[in-house]
């Protein structure tokens, strides 16, 4: 599904432990490292959505979670020229989100990462708050950028912790 301006419904996922460390997954078969997300079908509210990917992607279903908060507004971005489908009708030029911040309350064994016929994620650990700045592929920095600022005081009510890096945006437009 693709709206009127080009870009795909989305949700993102945003898990964190007990420790406030963020669930950091690698993408099948690449050195990518991401935040589950996943498509909203026409028939689903964004939460229904992010359940679904959720157990697709992770394996946790929702009393395995709590719900600590999700993203005001959508949050794009745009694909760079060259992963557009051009081929593919209506063009897709990127993605709008609606991020969700869940802490975790089961055990990290009940992760599964082949829960679904296609895994997204081989492989996974926890991270810093800000360190998904530094390795998320480019052209999704500033929308994960925003989701984390926005999202934060959920977790972090006296602060979030300082950026040691700032040059995380700097390159964005390679």
């Amino acid at each position: 599904m693709i709206d009127s301006e080009g870009y795909r419904p989305n949700v993102g996922i945003i898990l964190c432990n007990n420790k406030r460390r963020l669930f950091w997954g690698r993408r099948v078969g690449q050195n990518a490292w991401q935040f589950p997300q996943g498509g909203i079908r026409r028939d689903e509210t964004p939460e229904q959505a992010m359940f679904r990917e959720l157990e697709e992607e992770v394996g946790l279903a929702p009393h395995q979670v709590e719900v600590l908060g999700v993203t005001e507004d959508w949050l794009h971005y745009q694909l760079p020229k060259r992963f557009l489908r051009h081929h593919c009708q209506p063009l897709c030029i990127g993605q709008k989100q609606r991020w969700f911040l869940l802490r975790v309350l089961c055990e990290e064994t009940d992760f599964c990462l082949d829960h679904s016929k296609k895994p997204e994620f081989d492989g996974w650990r926890w991270v810093k708050y800000w360190q998904p700045l530094r390795e998320v592929i480019y052209f999704k920095r500033r929308v994960y950028s925003r989701a984390l600022e926005e999202l934060a005081p959920l977790i972090f009510p006296e602060g979030p912790p300082v950026r040691t890096h700032h040059n995380y945006l700097r390159n964005r437009h390679r």
